[in-house]
């Protein structure tokens, strides 16, 4: 999948909420680099946190996937800047994958949340 393609589904599948101007920067294979944006006046909360690490793993994962379990360690607090979300496939079990994100503010240097989440595949209709 290219760039342009995820970047259609992520802006066709998230809620106008979930979004955060999301540009996808980077995506091969199954390692996705992604860039959310605040609005003037915004603050990263915990729940939009969540929602990144949500839509990053998905994003990995294929967006026709649902979490099944997610486990979030927060290394440190949130800048106001741009968050950057570089998550990858780390096993695929039959229906079940495994997979990793990690989100930085503005630059990746040091990360500021780390998730960890298995994912359903979702049966393709008919």
């Amino acid at each position: 999948m290219t760039e342009d393609e995820l970047q259609k589904i992520l802006e066709t599948a998230l809620p106008p909420a979930d979004l955060h101007d999301v540009f996808v920067e980077e995506c091969q294979d199954q390692d996705i680099r992604l860039r959310f944006s605040l609005k003037p006046g915004e603050t990263w909360s915990s729940a939009a946190l969540l929602s990144l690490a949500d839509t990053s793993l998905r994003a990995a994962a294929g967006m026709d996937s649902s979490l099944s379990h997610l486990n979030v360690t927060v290394l440190r607090p949130t800048n106001e800047a741009d968050v950057i979300a570089l998550s990858r496939v780390i096993r695929r079990i039959g229906e079940t994958i495994h997979a990793e994100t990690w989100l930085f503010s503005y630059a990746v240097v040091e990360p500021m949340l780390h998730a960890t989440g298995s994912l359903l595949r979702r049966p393709s209709p008919g």
